[in-house]
């Protein structure tokens, strides 16, 4: 792209923030016209203002009250660019970032994914992941460098959070489910992607085997971290959990609202809330981001400050926070026998984990391999992020080559204090914010003493 090409776009994104609503919807047409055979937008050099401008295009068209809100929350996708690439600026590796148009998959508006790719030039299976409820790209910061090395590695914001459009999905629980999945393969069929190592976090490990479910062709191995919403919610829940009053007036107070409401809440206080709320989440990244104390909390804050319409489908998906409407534990039989499946939990977790063995009695004739990362809590990337690279690369290498490992020997007898699971310790966990801080402080990460060799987008 020329220098006057830019200096045009560059006044076009002027005008493009200066007009009202209606002019912003006909002017992203004109940006559909311009960028028709550019589906994937590169966010570098030149480039990156017109990824600016396709920010703008994303998030032109909000609620009236939303644009009042604003006001109150200091936020902007600006704001959020800036956090993520305070984070993306301690990786070694270069990067790139993209919008990648994924048409109208949700709603009656184009959305756009935002993406980010290491090392696409490698022949090796490429490597997808999906980040949890309320993250993003960022967080995959001290995990890029390691599982790159040998691979492609797209990771990109799940619609409706992080930088990616965030369209109203329906109210439905299935179809809003639906229209994740529908998303994603939109995304696949945008980058070319043919089959691929797919690994999701948390809600990501939920989209990710109902993706897999869909789409078992696509899949070359199925990694779940910690994943969300596979055991069934117990029918006694009440009774089981004997919760104090108060808990349960709380309970029933919060519950038509969305999960991270409060931050939005708090407005300009956001960020010092999840600081001084999120203590062990700071603690994870601060031997490898630096200024870790404010980088983490203003992204985490930016990410679940704007719209969040993501969050909203997440609340259509669950009954009460830990459990799924549709537990996917129920919906495993559906999944193709030849899709080979890792589960990897943190040892001091929240997540129950029984699903996990239960997917391996479940399915005799196929690979299930149920791994347990000691002294990692739900955040098991970050936790011990070494170990759980070399795990992720070393099912990357066995993809590669076409063989796959041996699987342990699970004795009849499973050691009780680190597989069976209290439920009203499990619940407790759960209610508390610093139910994941590490104690065991015996395995270190090292930190990065190369400059990063960034994109800039």
């Amino acid at each position: 792209m020329g220098t006057s090409g830019v200096a045009d776009l560059a006044q076009m994104e002027m005008k493009f923030v200066d007009t009202s609503d209606s002019v912003n919807i006909k002017m992203a047409s004109i940006f559909e016209t311009f960028l028709v055979k550019k589906d994937i937008i590169l966010a570098s050099s030149a480039e990156g203002l017109v990824s600016r401008l396709i920010e703008n295009i994303v998030f032109s068209c909000v609620n009236s009250w939303f644009g009042s809100w604003l006001k109150w929350c200091p936020t902007s996708l600006s704001l959020l660019r800036e956090a993520e690439k305070a984070l993306l600026s301690n990786l070694r590796s270069s990067y790139r970032g993209r919008y990648v148009n994924v048409g109208c998959t949700t709603g009656t508006e184009e959305s756009y994914i935002w993406t980010i790719s290491l090392n696409e030039q490698s022949p090796n299976t490429p490597l997808v992941l999906l980040h949890g409820f309320g993250s993003g790209v960022g967080l995959w910061c001290l995990n890029f460098d390691s599982l790159a090395a040998n691979r492609p590695v797209y990771a990109f914001d799940i619609i409706g959070f992080g930088r990616s459009s965030r369209p109203t999905f329906t109210k439905d629980p299935l179809e809003a489910e639906r229209e994740f999945i529908i998303s994603i393969e939109a995304w696949r069929e945008k980058m070319s992607l043919d089959k691929f190592i797919l690994l999701g976090h948390s809600f990501g490990g939920f989209l990710a085997t109902s993706y897999a479910i869909k789409y078992p062709e696509r899949i070359e191995h199925l990694i779940l971290a910690d994943p969300w919403g596979f055991p069934e919610r117990p029918l006694d829940v009440g009774e089981r959990y004997n919760f104090p009053f108060w808990v349960k007036a709380i309970g029933a107070i919060l519950q038509p609202f969305n999960p991270l409401f409060i931050v939005r809440t708090a407005g300009p206080l956001g960020p010092k809330l999840l600081q001084k709320a999120r203590p062990d989440l700071i603690h994870k990244f601060s031997g490898m981001v630096k200024d870790a104390e404010e980088v983490i909390p203003n992204y985490l804050y930016h990410c679940n400050a704007q719209d969040p319409t993501g969050e909203s489908a997440f609340h259509t998906l669950m009954a009460g926070f830990g459990w799924a409407k549709y537990p996917m534990i129920q919906r495993m039989d559906s999944l193709r026998k030849e899709v080979p499946i890792t589960l990897i939990y943190g040892s001091r977790s929240w997540v129950d984990r029984d699903p996990g063995f239960q997917m391996k009695y479940m399915r005799p004739n196929s690979y299930v391999d149920v791994q347990v990362i000691q002294g990692a809590g739900h955040h098991v990337y970050a936790d011990r992020a070494n170990v759980f690279n070399d795990r992720v690369n070393t099912i990357g290498h066995y993809v590669d080559t076409g063989v796959l490992p041996d699987l342990p020997v699970i004795s009849q007898e499973r050691n009780e204090q680190e597989d069976a699971k209290n439920v009203a310790q499990t619940l407790t966990s759960m209610l508390s914010v610093r139910n994941d801080e590490i104690h065991d402080e015996s395995v270190g990460d090292p930190g990065h003493s190369n400059p990063p060799e960034v994109e800039v987008d």
